[in-house]
Order: C-alpha cells, then sequence, then structure tokens
C-alpha cells in the first residue's frame, strides 16, 4: 500500500469492525523516533520548503518527513515559518 521509502512503510495495520461486521483496515499510528542520529544542521533559508531541504541532505524530496520527525514538528510549515532557523538532519536509514 505504501512506499517503502514512506514513514508509513513499517506502521502496524489494524482492522476496524463496523456493528454491521464490516471490517475496514488502516494504519496505526506510528512511533515518531527519538533516537534517530543526527548528521548536521540546516539553516531555514527565506521561502524555504521541506521537499528541497530533504533533496539538499538525502538526495529524495519525499525524505522531508525525517527532518520534520527530529525537530518534533507538528505542522511542518512551522518549522519553517523563521529564516534562519537551526534543524537538526538525522541521518537516513
Amino acid at each position: 500500500m505504501f512506499s517503502s521509502r514512506s514513514r508509513y512503510a513499517s506502521a502496524p495495520d489494524a482492522l476496524y469492525a463496523e456493528p454491521g461486521g464490516r471490517q475496514i483496515p488502516f494504519k496505526q499510528l506510528r512511533r515518531i523516533p527519538t533516537d534517530a542520529p543526527i548528521q548536521g544542521m540546516h539553516v531555514v533559508g527565506e521561502q524555504e520548503r521541506f521537499d528541497l531541504v530533504a533533496y539538499t541532505h538525502y538526495g529524495d524530496p519525499e525524505q522531508f518527513w525525517r527532518v520534520c520527525d527530529a525537530n518534533r514538528g507538528t505542522w511542518p510549515e512551522d518549522l519553517l515559518a523563521v529564516p534562519g532557523r537551526q534543524l537538526l538532519v538525522p541521518q537516513s536509514r
């Protein structure tokens, strides 16, 4: 269902049973790692986007979520709102 590079690839599957008996598959919430090794820092530039940050550090814009997780961003846009802010950049796995 998800690409092997997706943040949800390793999230456990589950089933929800409706009152009528129909079962609906879904992904459980994933654990946000707290122990990811850090490879460096990234200084936020003017109007920067997370896909560009990920491409700069990983060569893959779809890995933006790694930087979001490392910086505990509930809303990724909030992390980029202040140019000059330093973001932790975790190692890719």
